[in-house]
């Protein structure tokens, strides 16, 4: 079901891009065939199967509102390689008002769908693949950034979807890529053609993959010399012969699957943004798709560079999706007559001011962004991982506190069956009556509503999407300029400066810490 939204409404004008709205996105994914397992079993149609159709709902969201003249500016860009109008999450970032509609766009957009809208990763791919391979070509005249704006101008004209594929199996974790016993724990070239090279591995977590158009890979990790198969970019349609994805579970997956809409939650939408493993087995890409082949020196960059921009991106999207829990919850306590409780009043303030907070982290890192050498512009690091970080801890506490004041009632709930049925329905809706006007179903709804966003999958993903927390703490302390920090309190304590005899190797030679 597609709830009450119309993903047909409203068109662009006609020699824009090829995919405009949310309907002809669903009709793209029609045209492909992916080959997708869930629970041992094949997939025909993402758009109609039950496990993965609310994820096709929640992108085609992102199609949706680029048609309305509301959100045009924010969800359109004019395209800096073509000078057409395209899809926001096609564009290279060219200004910090480039990066600050994306942080108001990603709030829009969790507002409107109460979970991931999946296009970030691709995104966030997008802009540290431009970036990067402009510098390798700028030191090793290479022209990998020809062959990728050709095919970015493809992804921008058609506005396809894009998954960014990065993180590998990874097997003995404390073991690099060339030195496992099975190479194929990181994906990796395992021929080079005259015509292109093949590749062999897997990418574990994978956002939006199933409905996606394109793969954009990168590699997981910085590399050394010895590692130069696993040192590449490229990107491959996702129903390229050789590629096998294993859509995962998620929490109360199996009232999705049976229907039980009610009970779901957020029927029309999922739980978080639909997660995959993609398996490569032998999969052919030609060169000109190939945007990194073994420059190792440049793995560790472009790792950074995606991170710094999908880690910016956690205090818009969750922010979005606070705002909805807040609501939630202001909507509950109404229901229940519990709404001018000063308890509640005072953790509900707390909701809004951690969500404000987390947002303004957000803004923060891209109101500081600066130029590349490409001229795509990038957030600033330390305070996109600060951003993120911060969503490990405000989006739980926002969450305990929505559970906290919804109560029991939310985990003890009778199911949809129970509501229905004719031998003790009538009982449900005469003990679960909370204001009067206000009906039963509405109640257990906007209960269901809480449930789904506050247990299970959707909190791991906040934790771990984009990095665990202690990723974002490593970068901090990289990026906290303690060199600086220490001669700032030495020159106000009036202590000299002596010679150097601790120095921590640091990812930016520029912010070497010396004690």
């Amino acid at each position: 079901m597609a709830g009450d939204y119309d993903y047909a409404r409203n068109e662009l004008e006609e020699d824009e891009m090829k995919i405009k709205t949310g309907i002809e996105y669903m009709d793209s994914l029609k045209q492909l065939n992916p080959v997708i397992y869930y629970m041992g079993k094949k997939i025909k149609d993402v758009t109609e199967h039950p496990a993965t159709a609310p994820h096709v709902r929640a992108a085609a969201m992102t199609y949706a509102i680029a048609v309305q003249d509301e959100y045009k500016d924010l969800a359109t860009a004019t395209s800096h390689l073509t000078g057409r109008t395209i899809g926001r999450f096609t564009h290279v970032h060219q200004s910090v008002e480039d990066l600050i509609k994306k942080v108001k766009l990603l709030r829009l957009l969790g507002q409107k769908t109460g979970t991931c809208f999946q296009r970030c990763v691709g995104f966030d791919g997008i802009n540290a693949v431009y970036s990067t391979v402009y510098e390798i070509d700028q030191k090793y005249k290479t022209n990998y950034m020809e062959r990728f704006k050709k095919w970015l101008i493809r992804i921008q004209d058609e506005n396809l979807m894009v998954v960014g594929a990065m993180t590998d199996p990874k097997g003995d974790r404390s073991k690099g890529p060339a030195e496992q016993k099975d190479p194929d724990q990181y994906l990796h070239i395992v021929e080079r053609r005259e015509n292109g090279i093949v590749i062999r591995g897997a990418k574990l977590h994978m956002t939006g993959a199933v409905n996606s158009h394109e793969i954009l890979i990168m590699p997981t990790t910085a590399m050394n010399e010895s590692s130069k198969d696993y040192a590449f970019i490229c990107s491959v349609p996702i129903d390229a012969p050789g590629i096998i994805m294993i859509f995962g579970r998620q929490a109360n997956d199996s009232r999705r699957d049976m229907n039980e809409s009610i009970d779901v939650g957020k029927p029309s939408f999922g739980v978080v943004g639909g997660e995959a493993v993609i398996v490569f087995e032998d999969v052919f890409v030609p060169w000109e798709n190939v945007f990194m082949d073994g420059e190792t020196d440049f793995t560790g960059l472009v790792v950074h560079r995606f991170a710094a921009h999908h880690r910016a991106n956690y205090g818009a999207c969750k922010t979005g999706l606070m705002d909805v829990l807040t609501g939630a919850v202001t909507y509950l306590a109404h229901s229940q007559g519990t709404a001018k409780g000063s308890h509640v009043r005072d953790k509900v303030t707390e909701m809004i001011h951690l969500s404000e907070t987390l947002y303004s982290s957000s803004i923060a890192c891209s109101a500081e962004g600066v130029p590349t050498s490409s001229g795509a512009y990038m957030v600033d690091t330390m305070l996109a991982n600060v951003c993120k970080h911060n969503v490990t801890r405000f989006h739980f506490e926002v969450a305990r506190l929505a559970v906290d004041l919804a109560g029991g009632f939310i985990a003890t709930l009778p199911s949809e069956h129970d509501l229905q049925s004719e031998e003790v329905g009538h009982l449900v809706k005469k003990y679960f009556l909370g204001v009067e006007g206000i009906p039963v179903e509405d109640r257990i709804k906007i209960g269901r509503l809480i449930e789904a966003m506050t247990g299970g999958t959707a909190m791991v993903e906040s934790m771990h999407g984009a990095g665990s927390p202690q990723a974002q703490r490593i970068m901090i302390f990289r990026e906290g300029q303690l060199n600086k920090k220490m001669k700032l309190a030495k020159a106000l304590a009036g202590i000299p400066q002596r010679k150097k005899f601790y120095h921590h190797n640091s990812a930016r030679s520029d912010r070497n810490i010396i004690f």
